[in-house]
């Protein structure tokens, strides 16, 4: 899938979008960033969707709107009305006979790490898909399920699972340490036989529900992470092409930002195509600048100094690769349509682009503001103000 088209479809007029390998959208909360997002898993893998919703005994019965409402959860089916549609790669598709006549099962392509993912670890353990409500959406409850297939067959043994030694490079994994983790580890307990993940510092193991917010927020997408960096040799995990992570700041330092931005570069380098929505200006940061990097013939090493990483072996192959990858960046418009910022230039005669989607906005009139009230002080018109700043 290179272009996926949406229209009339829930807040979105028209989104036409054209992916590269790394591809973010930008906009304000409720302008269909989400649903285009799940779209796209829905599109690729409506065969595997199909299977699982069969095995938990979820019956839509062949109906489009019932299958929406499962799928994106209660009460969506209000987004699909007669005059939506949906294209890929420029034709159209018949999305009642797609999503109402059973498809040929496929192994799953995209990977979609949910907004909701805090939601996921009931006291501290991934939650089965089974014990959601019917009406929780089904991306949810799919990665809640990986993430506890994840914890029951790969990670039986004795030690911690962050970190460990062989899950992400040791260059990640002293990153996230200071950033996220400071001094505790993260393991597996038991309270009467029930497993739970808890932050251990030493002999008093930390609950779930002590850990900082960005703790909670964090651990979901390490375990997602996890499952898509799998140890030893295999760069990927199984089929998957494409990952789509959805919000990865919330709840995080701008410093942990950052390494989980060399995290999705990682990504990208072991062949994955990446989508994200964000509202942090740090993720189109990154985008301007890998931009930049490769107009301007920038290497590996201009692009670790951009975190402040080492330049070991491993991060230098990893950052090699990533120069080389594409990106796109869209904005998701309150009214409906979307528009292609991929350039992010300040100076653009569209206030979306100059303002990357709003998120520069803020900045830019405090900028103008203190530049305003500076020029306008006493101070300035008299010179004291340049006196005092000798």
């Amino acid at each position: 899938m290179k272009r996926l088209t949406l229209r009339n479809i829930g807040q979105i007029r028209e989104a036409d979008l054209r992916f590269g390998d790394l591809t973010v959208l930008v906009g304000p909360q409720a302008s269909g960033k989400s649903i285009s997002l799940q779209w796209l898993k829905l599109l690729a893998d409506t065969g595997q969707i199909q299977e699982q919703l069969r095995t938990y005994g979820l019956d839509y019965g062949g109906k489009t709107g019932d299958f929406i409402d499962v799928f994106f959860g209660e009460g969506m089916r209000s987004i699909w009305h007669g005059t939506s549609e949906v294209l890929v790669d420029g034709k159209p598709v018949d999305v009642d006979q797609r999503l109402g006549r059973k498809q040929a099962k496929k192994t799953e392509s995209f990977f979609l790490i949910p907004a909701q993912r805090v939601m996921t670890l009931a006291n501290g353990w991934p939650k089965p898909f089974q014990s959601y409500s019917p009406g929780d959406p089904y991306c949810v409850r799919a990665f809640s399920d990986e993430l506890r297939m994840l914890m029951e067959r790969e990670f039986t043994g004795d030690g911690p699972l962050f970190p460990k030694s062989n899950r992400l490079k040791n260059d990640y994994r002293k990153l996230l340490q200071q950033t996220v983790f400071a001094d505790f580890a993260l393991s597996v307990d038991k309270v009467q036989a029930q497993k739970r993940l808890v932050l251990q510092a030493g002999a008093s193991p930390l609950p779930y529900m002590v850990w900082s917010a960005g703790q909670r927020e964090f651990v979901p997408l390490l375990l997602g992470l996890y499952w898509l960096m799998p140890p030893g040799k295999v760069a990927r995990r199984g089929d998957i092409e494409w990952v789509v992570i959805e919000e990865l700041e919330m709840g995080l330092h701008p410093r942990a930002i950052s390494v989980v931005l060399l995290l999705i570069l990682e990504l990208m380098s072991r062949g994955y195509k990446v989508c994200l929505s964000t509202h942090s200006p740090q993720v189109l940061e990154l985008v301007w600048a890998l931009e930049a990097l490769r107009k301007h013939r920038g290497g590996a090493d201009d692009l670790l100094d951009l975190f402040g990483a080492s330049h070991s072996a491993g991060l230098r192959e990893m950052a090699r690769a990533a120069i080389t990858k594409t990106s796109k960046v869209y904005y998701f418009e309150p009214g409906g349509s979307v528009k292609d910022i991929t350039e992010l230039d300040p100076s653009s005669g569209e206030a979306q682009e100059a303002s990357w989607g709003g998120l520069l906005e803020f900045s830019a009139r405090a900028n103008d503001i203190v530049a305003k009230t500076v020029a306008n002080s006493p101070e300035f018109a008299s010179g004291d103000l340049f006196a005092e700043t000798k």
